[in-house]
């Protein structure tokens, strides 16, 4: 994105996209405490690795309670696409996905004191930084993927389990980081899963305040630009950040500063900002692991206090033997094999969307593939629903035309052409809509709950798609059969070839890199 495009992390920035309401008075105690405590999460999700794979040493049973105490927690998911975990390996292991937000509101005087603004007080947490962060089966590779705040996607409905409020899904598509005051973290899971059908098995959002002090135990991390930088225009917009070329540990406010940094980083982008993130965990990761000092257990018990006291989690994660479980997963994978990108994307005005690289990208989390390229297995067979198809003229099918692309327009009559053929194969209730011209890079079925899987499967395989384009949607009310670019002309689908390869590998960072560095925009040097 540009410099225009997005404000530097300004307190509150949408970065566009639909305004929610906050839900009014009356809400109990619990949700209001709950919306406190989301305005006061900090967007920069990194420093949270240090946590889960240091974890605590040991301690008595009165200081295992108190931090215990520290951890805040909230409901996993809020909507109602539940997506299946994944099927065990033969060692009987599954994969972890865990959802990674922060918020970029600031609500208490710390926050305000480390970069607020008075004119973002009280109003509804974003989430303007969401990583997805993926440890394999086997627990020999990790994949940490970022997704742009200003993303489309469309929110599901979600309902706040407190007090039943129902926010429903989004008229459209609008802003990802909207996402976190629909109800709390749990409807930015929600909207994960629902875009992804990745199976999230835990989020984590950490305290605002708390990545300084976080910091500050850890004892600086190594970071690199290519140039002298000043995070700062000539209007006041930047993080502040002060840096001499070449490498610097920097921890407290500094590392604060690091993670915010859009003015001088590249193209000024929140795209550049997620590399200068990446980079600092990589950098973590390896210093965590290599830091001697981190084996001093009073070093130690400061960082499990401050992580602890900075952690909001799912109840999954809400005490801190189950952090350390975690911690002893994550600590197996040697930063070799740890992988860090973004979500493909493009632009969309000042906003971006996925790609079809970005469902490759998904496909290969879903399916356990590694990102590096190493130890892959063939993949899985596709799995059949477990709920029974409906006979064939008892299936209701609406075929739309999705043949349009930014290079050419719509292949004319090819919703009617598919129509005809699931009419020939016995589904009498197939019809096309010619009210909508999508564009979908690839032909996909859709069907909006678990009852109606095994007819959208049914319809997929009649027609020769493989069933990982049939895919769940709130956006459909029964099964659609969107006829995609890939199927412009002809009766006979021919199913792209499957390549497991990561999309824009030459951009993503391996946690192992000592060498990475980051670019200085000219504009922002001294």
């Amino acid at each position: 994105m540009t410099q225009s495009s997005v404000r530097e992390a300004a307190p509150g920035a949408a970065g566009g996209g639909a305004q929610v309401a906050d839900g009014g008075e009356g809400r109990g105690g619990r949700r209001r405490a709950r919306q406190a405590r989301g305005r006061r999460a900090m967007k920069w999700s990194a420093t949270v690795l240090a946590a889960v794979i240091v974890g605590t040493a040991g301690a008595g049973y009165l200081y295992y309670r108190h931090l215990n105490g520290n951890i805040r927690h909230d409901d996993l998911n809020l909507g109602d696409n539940k997506v299946a975990k994944p099927t065990p390996n033969a060692a009987g292991q599954t994969p972890l996905n865990i959802l990674l937000i922060g918020s970029d509101a600031r609500d208490s005087k710390e926050n305000q004191k480390l970069g607020g603004a008075r004119e973002t007080f009280g109003t509804p947490a974003r989430a303007d930084v969401q990583m997805l962060l993926h440890l394999s089966a086997d627990r020999t590779n990790m994949s940490v993927i970022s997704m742009p705040r200003d993303t489309l996607v469309q929110i599901p409905k979600c309902t706040d389990p407190d007090d039943d409020e129902e926010y429903p899904a989004s008229n459209g598509r609008v802003t990802t980081n909207l996402s976190l005051r629909n109800g709390g973290p749990g409807c930015t899971v929600a909207t994960w899963q629902e875009l992804t059908g990745i199976h999230i098995d835990h989020f984590i959002m950490v305290d605002f305040a708390g990545v300084v002090s976080m910091a500050d135990a850890i004892g600086g991390v190594p970071v690199c630009v290519d140039a002298n930088i000043h995070s700062r225009d000539s209007e006041g917009h930047g993080s502040g950040l002060k840096l001499a070329e070449g490498t610097h540990p920097v921890k407290g406010e500094q590392a604060l500063q690091w993670l915010r940094t859009r003015y001088g980083f590249e193209d000024g982008s929140d795209l550049a900002r997620a590399k200068a993130q990446h980079m600092y965990m990589s950098s973590m990761v390896r210093q965590l692991r290599e830091n001697a000092t981190l084996s001093s257990p009073l070093k130690l018990r400061r960082l499990a206090e401050e992580a602890t006291d900075a952690l909001t989690v799912d109840p999954g994660l809400d005490d801190v033997k189950k952090l350390f479980d975690l911690s002893n997963e994550l600590r197996k994978v040697d930063p070799k094999r740890i992988t860090m990108t973004t979500m493909p994307n493009r632009y969309v005005g000042v906003h971006v969307e996925p790609t079809e690289d970005a469902e490759q990208l998904f496909r290969l989390v879903r399916e356990d593939i590694s990102l590096d390229g190493k130890g892959r297995k063939k993949a899985a067979e596709e799995k059949l629903s477990d709920d029974p198809a409906a006979p064939d003229g008892e299936i209701s099918v609406q075929v739309q035309n999705g043949t349009s692309t930014d290079a050419l327009g719509a292949a004319q009559g090819r919703a009617s052409t598919v129509t005809g053929l699931l009419q020939e194969e016995g589904f009498t209730q197939a019809v096309a809509d010619r009210s909508t011209i999508l564009g979908e890079d690839r032909t996909i079925v859709r069907y909006p709950s678990a009852e109606l899987e095994g007819d959208a499967q049914r319809v997929a395989k009649s027609l020769g798609i493989p069933l990982s384009a049939v895919k769940r949607s709130t956006a459909v009310t029964g099964v659609t059969l969107v006829v995609g670019a890939d199927w412009r002309e002809g009766t006979a689908y021919k199913a792209p070839k499957k390549d497991d390869r990561m999309p824009d590998a030459d951009k993503a960072l391996n946690a192992a890199d000592e060498g990475a560095c980051m670019h200085v925009n000219p504009a922002f040097s001294f």
